[in-house]
């Protein structure tokens, strides 16, 4: 499976930005998929997942509650609404896919899309 991930660019802190990531391959609606970022000197950092129905999410403590992962099986896409965004948000972000649901270790995912950049300003 391939991963693009898209919607990443500059937005002011308390706005909104949705990233998209569109899967190419038929295993898409049975893998997990998450979000993961990195900040400039630091490492990689699990934001959010979703399990293969949608049915049920995973969040990060410092974006919960602020960003929603959600998906369309359909269209072969996972996304991530980011609302009220804050400076420390500001990171490349990757989608992931995989087969264990429920963890944030990066290892747990097998194929991961390019990245995306977000930056939130003050």
């Amino acid at each position: 499976v391939q991963l693009q991930a898209s919607g990443g660019g500059l937005v002011q802190a308390g706005g909104s930005l949705r990233l998209s990531c569109a899967a190419s391959g038929r295993t898409f609606s049975r893998d997990v998929m998450g979000w993961f970022r990195r900040a400039p000197g630091k490492e990689r950092e699990f934001v959010a997942a979703i399990s293969s129905s949608g049915g049920t999410t995973y969040y990060a403590d410092s974006v919960k509650g602020r960003f929603t992962i959600s998906r369309d099986n359909a269209k072969n896409t996972v996304y991530l609404q980011m609302n009220s965004p804050k400076p420390e948000d500001t990171a490349v972000y990757y989608c992931a896919g995989g087969l264990i649901y429920g963890t944030s270790r990066p290892s747990e995912y097998t194929y991961w899309g390019q990245g995306t950049q977000v930056t939130v300003s003050s």
